[in-house]
């Protein structure tokens, strides 16, 4: 059984974009996922992004995907929102991941926007149309230009936000003035999907976080968010001055090579990393220790 849910906040409203574990050997590892994601709802979460990017999605296959889902659910999802990425640069592809998901018992899907092909904004409304046609599941939409290399217009935005199943947007565009006109426009349910940008967001209207960094300061981004909607504005600015250096150093690189760096660290379920991404040189890590450090998160 889901979380309940409410339309300001259909997937929660601090969700970490968690990491896949891997054993020794590269294989899927569904018994330390499902520590993993145990571990981050008592550390502060009410949902749980699986096969994301942070989760390695371009190199898990179909079933894995499915695999993790499953797991995740069956681990957390009686309180937790589990939310199931669905997106590539494939619309058929992303409709059998998306049903996939929902068959695994997902309570929602990210839909990414398509990168490499670089779609006109016709074709990004067609594409995640057919996503949210293709389950019942209510979908978030994820902005990252940086990656996908285009961006989706307020005005697309807007077309897509009368779907009655697409009802959030993960934004990593990077640009508060076009957050502050598109959540005025649409109505949808705004998560920062830029942890620096996690407070600036919610003055603008955001309901939360999708974080990477939520996998060593959870507690921090729950304390910050429920300052800030208790009104003390000085306490959750305290908080992300606080985080600042975490923000940075989780950054210096691909955010879920440090973050299965920190949580190795830490003792908890990671396991290496699929090609491309690689792990931290002996240097790499010092300067990952010494950021979260100045944090206050010790490796």
């Amino acid at each position: 059984m889901a979380p309940t849910s409410s339309p300001q906040t259909p997937f929660g409203r601090v969700l970490t974009a968690m990491v896949t574990p891997f054993t020794a050997d590269g294989v899927l590892d569904l018994d330390g996922a499902q520590r993993l994601a145990a571990h981050l709802v008592d550390s502060g979460n009410d949902g749980i992004v699986v096969n994301g990017t942070t989760g390695e999605s371009p190199t898990t296959s179909d079933e894995e995907k499915a695999q993790l889902v499953r797991v995740v659910v069956e681990a957390v999802g009686d309180r937790a929102h589990v939310v199931a990425g669905a997106g590539t640069n494939d619309t058929r592809h992303s409709l059998e991941l998306a049903r996939a998901a929902e068959q695994a018992g997902a309570h929602g899907l990210l839909a990414v926007t398509p990168y490499y092909n670089k779609p006109p904004q016709e074709g990004l409304f067609r594409h995640f149309t057919a996503i949210a046609d293709a389950t019942d599941l209510p979908v978030m939409l994820y902005d990252i230009p940086g990656r996908s290399g285009v961006p989706i217009n307020t005005e697309t935005m807007v077309r897509l936000a009368e779907h009655p199943r697409i009802v959030a947007n993960k934004d990593a565009k990077g640009d508060l003035g076009r957050a502050s006109w598109a959540i005025a426009a649409t109505g949808l349910a705004w998560y920062s999907g830029d942890d620096m940008l996690n407070l600036p967001l919610l003055s603008v209207g955001a309901v939360g976080f999708v974080s990477v960094v939520g996998h060593v300061v959870s507690p921090e981004l729950r304390a910050m968010l429920d300052a800030y909607l208790q009104g003390d504005v000085a306490k959750a600015t305290e908080v992300h001055q606080k985080l600042l250096p975490v923000f940075t150093g989780m950054f210096r690189t691909q955010g879920v090579i440090t973050s299965k760096a920190a949580l190795t660290r830490q003792g908890l379920p990671a396991g290496p990393l699929r090609l491309p991404l690689v792990e931290l040189t002996d240097e790499e890590i010092e300067q990952l220790r010494r950021d979260l450090a100045a944090g206050g998160v010790h490796l």
